[in-house]
């Protein structure tokens, strides 16, 4: 990668990218490709093969608005969202570090597989027509992005953030499966 020497020299645990990355074997390279196959089949679909796969992430997100609530409303709504996406992202860094293939390429396609189901929960900010968890009571509970469009003036741009999100999630699952391939079948 070429980490420069001034720059490992300040940050040292930047030289762990200087090594290469450990090998996948041809085997474990052709199962998580078909499981990256079958998950993207099951997203065309909208989650109706293994909707369990999401349902990992909404104690994580339902965590985040209790974890940011010493912060304020807007944190604590916006905090649901920011702790279902940094989980997945932390964890691919972590497998980026250790120099490991199939732990970065598995959190990095979830970090963005994240973004389809936040990308229609934001779409639905104005219908407000999903059914959705909430901690506490739900009569109560407010939809976190009408909230968060409503303070930022965007709402009526719900739609076009959520499909955009969506599509963002898109490009970087694929762009995960397409680099883990490249980067795999290189060392195979």
């Amino acid at each position: 990668m070429g980490i420069s020497e001034s720059l490992g020299g300040r940050f040292p645990f930047l030289d762990a990218l200087e090594k290469e990355w450990e090998p996948v074997a041809r085997g474990a390279l052709i199962a998580a490709l078909a499981f990256y196959a079958i998950l993207i089949g099951n997203a065309v679909l909208h989650g109706t093969l293994f909707q369990w796969f999401d349902l990992v992430f909404v104690p994580i997100h339902e965590g985040g608005h209790l974890l940011f609530g010493y912060f304020g409303q807007w944190l604590m709504v916006a905090g649901g969202t920011f702790l279902q996406l940094f989980v997945p992202f932390a964890l691919a860094a972590y497998f980026v570090f250790k120099r490991q293939l199939l732990g970065t390429a598995f959190c990095a396609f979830f970090f963005f597989e994240q973004f389809l189901p936040i990308g229609i929960y934001m779409a639905d900010a104005r219908c407000q027509c999903l059914q959705y968890v909430t901690v506490g009571d739900p009569e109560l509970a407010e939809h976190d992005w009408f909230y968060l469009f409503s303070h930022a003036g965007v709402l009526e741009h719900d739609s076009q953030i959520g499909t955009f999100f969506r599509f963002l999630g898109w490009v970087g699952m694929l762009g995960t499966i397409a680099w883990f391939a490249w980067r795999s079948w290189r060392k195979t």
